[in-house]
């Protein structure tokens, strides 16, 4: 809040619900999501730093 505005940072509207929905998962629910997300977004940035480079 102090850095960034309320809406600033946060997922956009295409993705609030589904966040919304796995607020409510229980903690080992929530962390194989979240290791889905983190490796999205490596394969992502790998895929971006590769059209950089090349």
């Amino acid at each position: 809040m102090l850095v960034f505005d309320k809406d600033e940072r946060g997922p956009d509207e295409n993705l609030r619900l589904q966040f919304e929905a796995v607020s409510c998962f229980d903690p080992e629910e929530k962390k194989i999501v979240k290791a889905l997300l983190e490796g999205m977004i490596l394969k992502h940035e790998t895929k971006r730093i590769a059209q950089i480079s090349g």
